[in-house]
């Protein structure tokens, strides 16, 4: 059976930017502007406030988890409103890889583990639109686990770091992404997935991506009539069915052009194109060049 969600974050290939743990005490704030880059924060000890542009307000406690597939703005702050001019002062190192907010003297009040990653594939975009704006995890040890072996193999030296620490990321992504406790999940495949009707449709959309499925034969492998599964989908996903099987092709062929697959023609008859033109007008209107330029592109970069 297809996995979906195993299947997307493969794809993105993540790996491991930077990882650092903070604490703060007194009154503090940090805020980030968007950057496109995959985030992520899970709490060790105590207690602290974020904001994500455009979301209310999260008071996050020891244990929980943030992945944000791609930054949005976001500030995070002391439970104590901090004055303005604190956003603006710079986290004190105070070690390898550790750091200090607010009052520098004095036990911490809150201590966590802030991560920024990468995604390898190009076409990152493409697969994250198929991911909530971002997810909040509650009472997971197995991620403060996950989370603590990467902070530890980031700041060792040890051989074949860079490996490990992929293997790690992408262990933690699915992990958080597939978890059951996820507080008021934002619409994405995530979502769907945790819908039984919908998650049986999407893996058979997965398994046979170059399939010609109607809407009618997707609303049959989730036993909803059509008009139900298009509004259900929808919802859940944050895209139509056929638009979110447009990008899970144009993922698929962004991934064999890379790797050199086969021809333009062969990939088309991968990803559901009887065509090579009809797969090549789609292709430059959803990733932006033609496939022909794409493949070249990709084989100079390697």
């Amino acid at each position: 059976m297809s996995d979906p969600l195993a299947e997307v974050v493969g794809l993105l290939r993540p790996g491991v930017r930077m990882t650092k743990v903070v604490a703060g005490a007194g009154r503090w704030g940090v805020r980030r502007a968007e950057t496109g880059q995959p985030s992520y924060c899970i709490v060790l000890d105590g207690r602290c406030r974020l904001a994500i542009e455009g979301s209310p307000e999260l008071l996050l406690e020891s244990g929980d988890f943030v992945l944000i597939p791609a930054t949005w703005n976001f500030a995070m702050s002391s439970l104590q409103a901090p004055p303005a001019h604190a956003f603006d002062t710079p986290p004190v190192a105070q070690g390898p890889g550790e750091f200090r907010l607010g009052a520098q003297d004095g036990p911490p009040e809150v201590r966590f583990i802030i991560g920024h990653c990468v995604f390898g594939s190009p076409d990152a975009s493409l697969l994250v639109s198929l991911l909530p704006r971002f997810i909040h995890v509650r009472g997971e040890p197995r991620l403060a686990l996950l989370a603590q072996l990467v902070g530890d193999e980031s700041r060792a030296r040890r051989p074949a770091r860079e490996v490990v620490m992929a293997r790690l990321l992408e262990v933690l992504l699915i992990e958080a992404l597939r978890s059951t406790s996820t507080t008021a999940p934002e619409p994405g495949l995530v979502r769907a997935l945790a819908d039984t009707r919908l998650a049986q449709a999407l893996r058979q959309l997965h398994a046979a991506p170059a399939r010609a499925w109607t809407m009618a034969e997707l609303a049959q492998e989730a036993a909803l009539s059509r008009s139900a599964f298009f509004e259900r989908f929808s919802r859940a996903v944050g895209k139509a069915p056929m638009e979110y099987l447009l990008a899970w092709r144009m993922g698929l062929a962004s991934d064999l052009l890379r790797r050199g697959g086969g021809s333009i023609a062969e990939v088309a008859q991968q990803v559901g194109y009887s065509s090579a033109s009809t797969f090549s007008v789609a292709f430059a209107r959803h990733v932006g060049v033609p496939p022909a330029r794409y493949a070249r592109a990709a084989a100079s970069y390697h």
